[in-house]
């Protein structure tokens, strides 16, 4: 486990390395980060972000969504994997919110979790970037190897622990954007099969890189 100092500073120089700390899927609307979320599970944000501006000119609003069947979203996200239960989600969750919410995304984790397809990976995303409420932690594949290689984490994998374990440890006013940093910097320098540990701007924080 990392000292508070040690946090501190692993913090900082995410901030140095990566200033810009923005979601890499590009949506104007809430409920339209909603569905790109749920179609990057299993996909890239970048191929999310290829389909998007067709599927979001087909279905302009959300009620054309909440009106729409999952074959007609099916035409549109074909290319991101698992798209038939990914279309049958996001009609659903539009119905829903059209009906239950008022068209209005929920910002609170106990409502975003009723929403079909809606972890808490999807749901700490929406109240950070969203909402910017402090504390919201998004947990994903990238956070997992590199929260544990820093030693943020003692050999943790379960997604839920480790949000619940970096919440207790990171400045809450931090937690979303340390996480899109965590993000950019598992796709550079962190990654999955081979770290570029000489590279990297924490190497003289971290856990794996000492031993």
């Amino acid at each position: 486990m990392r000292s508070k100092e040690q946090v501190l500073e692993i913090v900082r120089l995410l901030e140095e390395e990566y200033p810009l700390a923005d979601c890499t899927l590009d949506y104007e609307k809430p409920y339209e980060l909603l569905i790109s979320v749920r179609l990057a599970a299993q996909c890239t944000d970048a191929r999310v972000n290829m389909i998007t501006p067709a599927l979001f000119e087909r279905f302009p609003t959300l009620e054309s969504f909440a009106e729409a069947s999952a074959e007609d979203v099916e035409e549109y996200v074909r290319s991101c994997g698992f798209y038939r239960a990914k279309a049958r989600d996001i009609v659903a969750c539009a119905k829903m919110l059209v009906e239950n919410y008022g068209g209005r995304v929920p910002d609170s984790m106990e409502e975003l979790l009723k929403l079909p397809g809606v972890g808490r990976k999807t749901a700490n995303l929406i109240l950070g970037d969203v909402y910017r409420i402090p504390g919201s932690t998004v947990v994903d594949t990238h956070c997992i190897r590199i929260s544990n290689r820093l030693g943020l984490v003692d050999d943790l994998k379960d997604p839920v622990k480790i949000e619940f374990e970096l919440r207790k440890q990171l400045p809450p006013e931090k937690s979303s954007d340390f996480c899109h940093r965590i993000v950019l910097h598992g796709r550079a320098v962190c990654t999955a099969r081979k770290p570029m540990c000489e590279n990297c701007c924490l190497k003289g924080v971290c856990q794996f890189f000492e031993s």
